[in-house]
Parts: structure tokens; C-alpha cells; sequence
């Protein structure tokens, strides 16, 4: 048995060299009204050109190199306007757009010069130190995976959440927690600041002073100094929080 060899090339360099037993005849290459059909695999050393190329329906295609595959897509001037390069460490798309569509059609992935949009219902990030984003991020939900604590953070700058219609942080069986090395501001400039829960608590608020040593209190009136500072007065008959305002001095 012959082995059989297929060379097809350039338009202005074309030659074809087949060899095969006179029984085969064309041997693996064959003309047909749709073009020509290749059994087998086929090597070819130089470009080749083509509206269209399949396979067989109940086979793959597969492309193959030693170093690279390129796929170009060019215009009628001749210049090349998508790019496909599948090399040993990278795959590089060059395009206005790259796009990922489902099965039905539905663009599940797009990419541009402007922006990425994402077009699934959800977007999961797995990786252990979660997703960094250089930019602002616009969504109208953020949510942890399920049984797992949700964090946002900014490690040396500040972060921002604004909406104008209303942010609603909750916690349905946990806990929600703000820690900040410099201030935490709750500032309304229309509404009011409402604490709705059955205990309030401020464990580390100053104790109002009033010159002299006073004696164990287990009762406090809460007090406001002029610059709202809040602070605690040993509760009285009546209010003592002028008594204990040594501490807005």
C-alpha cells in the first residue's frame, strides 16, 4: 500500500502532487459540485484559502500545528479585519468584538473596546481572593455564595455605593458589620436616621465627668454635647447631663 500524499497551495503556486495504487484513482481527494473532499488527514505547508470548511457530520475538525494556528478574516482590500491565533501559551483574538452566544443565540459574552457585558443571569467569581475591580461596578445585586460571608473592600482607598433609588444591605441569619480605622458618617440630608431594633447599643461611649469622684452609677442618661458628641451622665431625678459636661470641653 502507497502512501498517500495531498499538497494544496497558493492560487498563483498551485500544484497538486497525489500518489496512490491505480485502484483508488484520486486516492483521499475528491471533486465534487460543492467543492473539494478530503478523506483523512491532510498536511499543508503553505496558506490555504477557503469560503468554507466542515467536516463530516459524524466527525470533528480538528487544526493542528507545531507552533500555531491563525485563522484571518479579511475584507475585499485584502486586509485582515478578525484574528484567531491558538498558540502554546496564549489564545489572542484581534476584532472589533468578540462575542460568546448560546446554543439558542443569546449573547452570553461580549467584549469590546468600551465595556465587557456579561449576559448570563448570574456571574459567579470562585477564586479564593474574590474579583478586583480598578473601576466602579455597576449591578443591581451583589450577594455571596450560599452559607459564605460576603465582603467588600477597599485596602487602601475608599469605597462607594450609590444608588437613587435606595441601598439595602441585609444579613438574613448573620450579622452586618462596618470597620473603618478613621470615621463611619451616616448622613441624611433630606430623611431622618432611623434605629429600628429592639436593644441599641453603645458600649464604648465616654462617661461625662463633673469634677469630682463619682460613684458607681447603673443607670445613664445618654447626652449630646454642642458638636453632637454623645456622651453618658449618671442618671438622676431629673437630668444631670449638665452636671456631666466636663467631657465636650
Amino acid at each position: 500500500m502507497l502512501k498517500k500524499r495531498t499538497e494544496i497551495l497558493p492560487l498563483n503556486k498551485a500544484h497538486i502532487t497525489l500518489s496512490s495504487s491505480p485502484q483508488t484513482g484520486m486516492g483521499h481527494l475528491h471533486v465534487t459540485k460543492e467543492g473539494l473532499r478530503l478523506e483523512g488527514e491532510s498536511e499543508f505547508l503553505f496558506p490555504l484559502y477557503a469560503k468554507e470548511i466542515h467536516s463530516r457530520e459524524d466527525s470533528s475538525l480538528l487544526l493542528q500545528s507545531a507552533h500555531n494556528v491563525t485563522v484571518n478574516a479579511r475584507n475585499s482590500d485584502g486586509e485582515v479585519t478578525g484574528r484567531l491565533n491558538v498558540g502554546p501559551k496564549m489564545v489572542e483574538v484581534h476584532g472589533q468584538q468578540f462575542q460568546i452566544n448560546s446554543v439558542d443565540g443569546k449573547p452570553l459574552f461580549t467584549v469590546d473596546e468600551n465595556e465587557v457585558v456579561v449576559g448570563t443571569d448570574k456571574l459567579r467569581i470562585t477564586g479564593p481572593e474574590g474579583a478586583l475591580f480598578e473601576h466602579s461596578v455597576e449591578t443591581p445585586l451583589v450577594r455571596a455564595e450560599a452559607f459564605k460571608p460576603l465582603r467588600l473592600e477597599s485596602p487602601t482607598r475608599s469605597l462607594s455605593m450609590d444608588a437613587p433609588k435606595g441601598i439595602n444591605i441585609k444579613a438574613q441569619a448573620g450579622n452586618i458589620e462596618a470597620l473603618s480605622q478613621m470615621d463611619i458618617k451616616l448622613h441624611s440630608s433630606e430623611g431622618v436616621l432611623l434605629l429600628d431594633a429592639e436593644t441599641v447599643r453603645l458600649p464604648k461611649l465616654p462617661e461625662g465627668t463633673r469634677g469630682g469622684s463619682d460613684r458607681s452609677q447603673e443607670l445613664y442618661e445618654i447626652c449630646v454635647c454642642p458638636d453632637g458628641k454623645l456622651y453618658l451622665s449618671a442618671a438622676g431625678r431629673y437630668s444631670t447631663c449638665q452636671e456631666y459636661s466636663h467631657v465636650c470641653q
